[in-house]
């Protein structure tokens, strides 16, 4: 431990992710007496994620100053959305070149950023203790009292967890039901190391400052419900698969072999070509979405970040809003050591207040999408993606047939593929995402 361990916090925080760290910074910088406690040999020791951190969530939780000194690999100034058949490629491309600095997002690696945020999170004088595991939490008269760790007994006012997607102290406590494989996803993640200017040079990138953010749908992923990412950092290249469980279990192919596949693609293969590989690694995503979000608070608890399934996996959003479920558990904790109160029934005020933000709001727009693509997966991720390719092949090839009779047979063939019920099964669940949306 890095940190002696006292024996009497405000509040302990239990997981050094981006949640937990936010958290116990705002507590600290209230004035509250924290401890944060990390499993791993470091912060970021046992964390992955695709890559990316957004401006708006870091602003709510450091100074401006702590935000220029980050170590941020890349900003992604290029957004590419690729949609792809076995040999073909169709990609759409978003750049601002207007409001360069506006709602940015930034590339990182988490064995840099957690650990940064530690370090901030120890000047404001929280007390971090890695290779530490809470085996349980310390329970009297129906209120969490504190943790109990391999090597000892730690009381604190309130605790917070951020242990994860499979939180079993959560579980344990009898506020949230065992992962299911339908509510996860499981993200597998490769790095290779390039020179920057090669990186520059291959993502047409004007310095190395600026980086690129690639989304792919289709294959290999065309029959399972999954989407593969590709981000480009200051001197390596981030590529990785996330595929839903239960469609995984379905399969006889592991999230590796999609990676694999996805690797060796005509448009991504280039892209990799003489990199040197230095880190594989996997991670289980909450996918449950709004209608499995768990209770969030108990007596003397409360449950942040991915611990308590808060992601946005339409937008692929998962780090800011872990970041402020940390501030707002920060906000509502402090608040309830200040009045000596923390009942589930105070506490609750932090599920009320995710309530007012856009993480329950955006949550609860999504709540049917993945249910709805999950149903139609062979119709968006297989036949519509490989009738966008057919329809381009069509448009760019110049085969001494004129155009009528070629988009003739293209219409012909759309219809003929498949019977009139089935656009219209998809036409209606299109229909039932946009009506959540604005629901």
């Amino acid at each position: 431990m890095e940190n002696k361990i006292n024996t009497k916090f405000d509040a302990i925080v239990v997981g050094a992710g981006p949640a937990g760290t936010s958290c116990a910074i705002i507590l600290a910088k209230k004035g509250k007496k924290v401890l944060l406690i990390e499993r791993g040999d470091f912060a970021g020791a046992k964390n992955v994620f695709g890559g990316v951190v957004y401006q708006s969530a870091l602003q709510e939780v450091l100074t401006e100053d702590e935000i220029k000194t980050l170590p941020i690999e890349r900003v992604v100034n290029n957004h590419r959305y690729c949609f792809l058949t076995e040999d073909e490629s169709v990609s759409v491309s978003y750049k601002n070149f207007k409001n360069v600095t506006k709602n940015r997002s930034f590339t990182t690696l988490r064995a840099k950023f957690d650990k940064y945020m530690v370090e901030i999170a120890k000047k404001y004088g929280v007390c971090f203790a890695y290779s530490t595991k809470v085996e349980s939490l310390i329970i009297e008269n129906h209120f969490v009292k504190g943790v109990q760790t391999q090597n000892e007994t730690v009381f604190a006012k309130i605790v917070v967890l951020a242990d994860g997607v499979n939180s079993i102290l959560a579980e344990n406590l009898g506020i949230r039901k065992p992962v299911e494989p339908e509510d996860v996803a499981l993200s597998v993640k490769e790095v290779f190391k390039f020179d920057e200017n090669i990186i520059n040079e291959r993502f047409n990138l004007e310095d190395s400052n600026s980086g690129s953010g690639f989304l792919f749908a289709g294959y290999p992923m065309d029959e399972t419900l999954g989407v593969g990412f590709l981000y480009t950092n200051k001197a390596t290249v981030s590529i990785g698969v996330g595929v839903c469980l239960d469609e995984l279990l379905k399969t006889d192919m592991r999230p590796y072999d999609y990676l694999e596949k996805l690797k060796k693609h005509p448009f991504i293969e280039p892209l990799l070509k003489d990199g040197t590989f230095v880190e594989y690694s996997a991670h289980l995503i909450p996918e449950g979405g709004f209608r499995k979000i768990p209770k969030l608070y108990s007596n003397g608890v409360l449950v942040v970040g991915d611990a308590a399934g808060l992601i946005n996996n339409v937008h692929f959003e998962g780090t800011n809003i872990a970041m402020i479920s940390g501030k707002l558990a920060a906000v509502v904790a402090n608040e309830a050591i200040e009045k000596q109160d923390v009942s589930e029934k105070f506490l609750k005020n932090y599920h009320k207040q995710l309530e007012k933000s856009f993480v329950f709001k955006d949550m609860k727009s999504y709540q049917d999408v993945i249910s709805i693509v999950k149903s139609r997966k062979r119709s968006f991720l297989n036949f519509y993606i490989k009738e966008i390719c057919e329809f381009f092949d069509c448009f760019v090839c110049a085969k001494a047939i004129e155009k009528k009779k070629v988009f003739t047979n293209f219409i012909y063939n759309f219809f003929s593929k498949r019977c009139f019920i089935e656009p219209l099964k998809d036409f209606v669940a299109i229909l039932k995402i946009i009506l959540g949306v604005f629901r």
